[in-house]
């Protein structure tokens, strides 16, 4: 049991509203998802891996707090910012190989898609994820998942997707369940099984929905099941077909849509109640509309912009016709390398139309929710103690500055990661 931590005289955002209100799983629509929920020059105490109470400084100390200071560590913010950790909704951290020399081709020209259509890009990375064991794709998993905790990030999601066949699909889903017991931050494992198109093998996509999904369903019953609708990639129709097996189920359904193309996923992906639809660049205003009016979220992933084509989601568009929007790394070795929440909003307040506040909440609160965690992506009594201290005084400086790391302390499950 980690000994009890107490942070006194710092900057808290703690994401709740005027009435003390968590944010909910429903997540945050609009503008209000810059809801921070600032409570200057107060104290945190941290008990048994959770938030215990949250008090002025100053104020006379608890019951509670007294007899706490028995062995407790302290930590003096001096008035900088204490947030929660970030929640990384859309990552695809567990690969094996590397991408460097395709890296040199796009510096020279070559697009993303040419890249594809010539065996490169994601089947490049699926034939090294084929030929690494379970311990390698965990050990290089383990790696960067620690880079995504030293700059903030908590609590990450993490997808399959380079594996493509049955038993390496489930190789990778056990390298990332084996990570999440070694790793200091939570892990969301998702199926993303509709990925590449493998044109080696015939009726791939019948094979992935007959074969592949029972055999995800049955050893990791309830996991989110994701796709890439995209051309020289799942068609709508595949992709459709693939979600309603999963869904039909149990699993919940995401969707990456209108990276490059808007070919009409978006509007089936609402119909069909995915949890949300990721990428967004190539979205119509249309489309953007429909998604802020139904429960799917959002997510967008401007690193993944910064890296390929200066093309970046519609983020103001979105908030202001009431979405649910979620931010994140998008972490691969192809078109997103950042482990860098701050680096995210740092992109997002500058070429997506967001409001500081705004990014913090969508890499925060409506990620969480996102996620279906209704214990962190806050600042509350009774919420897991994940948590970061800033070395500023003021959150602002999360847009402002670029290519440094502002994250001072990371504090999860109650223990500080040194």
């Amino acid at each position: 049991m980690s000994p009890p931590i107490l942070i006194k005289n710092a900057r808290l955002l703690t994401m709740c509203g005027a009435d003390g209100s968590v944010p909910g799983l429903k997540g945050r629509r609009g503008a209000d998802v810059g809801t921070l929920g600032i409570k200057d020059d107060h104290d945190l105490l941290v008990l048994d891996g959770r938030i215990a109470e949250i008090t002025p400084a100053g104020a006379a100390p608890s019951e509670r707090r007294r007899e706490a200071m028995s062995g407790c560590k302290l930590i003096d913010a001096h008035r900088a910012v204490v947030m929660p950790g970030f929640v990384d909704a859309h990552t695809h951290a567990c690969w094996a190989g590397s991408r460097l020399d395709e890296w040199e081709r796009k510096l020279k020209g070559a697009t993303y898609l040419e890249i594809m259509a010539s065996g490169g890009g994601i089947m490049s990375t699926v034939r090294a994820v084929r030929e690494a064991s379970v311990g390698e794709l965990a050990c290089d998993l383990l790696m960067r998942l620690g880079r995504l905790v030293g700059h903030g990030t908590t609590t990450a999601e993490v997808k399959s997707g380079y594996g493509l066949t049955t038993e390496h699909e489930l190789k990778m889903l056990e390298a990332i369940t084996q990570s999440r017991e070694c790793s200091p931050g939570g892990i969301v494992a998702t199926a993303l099984l509709g990925h590449a198109i493998d044109g080696d093998e015939r009726a791939f996509v019948d094979r992935t929905i007959n074969e592949t999904l029972p055999a995800v369903s049955a050893a990791h019953p309830g996991v989110a099941v994701d796709a890439y609708c995209e051309r020289g990639a799942w068609s709508v129709d595949d992709t459709t077909r693939l979600l309603e097996a999963a869904s039909d189920r149990g699993h919940p359904v995401r969707v990456h849509a209108d990276q490059f193309t808007a070919l009409g996923m978006l509007d089936v992906a609402i119909g069909l109640g995915a949890r949300s639809v990721d990428h967004l660049e190539a979205s119509t205003p249309e489309g953007l509309a429909a998604l802020a009016r139904s429960e799917t979220f959002g997510v967008m992933l401007p690193a993944c912009g910064f890296h390929l084509d200066s093309r970046y989601g519609k983020g103001r568009a979105f908030l202001d016709a009431g979405g649910k929007l979620a931010l994140a790394t998008n972490l691969n070795p192809g078109s997103a390398p950042c482990s860098s929440m701050p680096m995210v909003i740092a992109l997002a307040v500058r070429h997506m139309g967001l409001s500081v506040a705004e990014a913090i909440g969508a890499t925060t609160s409506n990620a969480a929710a996102l996620l279906g965690l209704s214990d962190r992506g806050y600042l509350a009594a009774g919420a897991r103690a994940d948590l970061i201290m800033l070395a500023h005084e003021d959150e602002r400086e999360l847009g402002y500055e670029i290519g440094g790391n502002p994250v001072e302390l990371v504090i999860i499950g109650g223990r500080v990661i040194e």
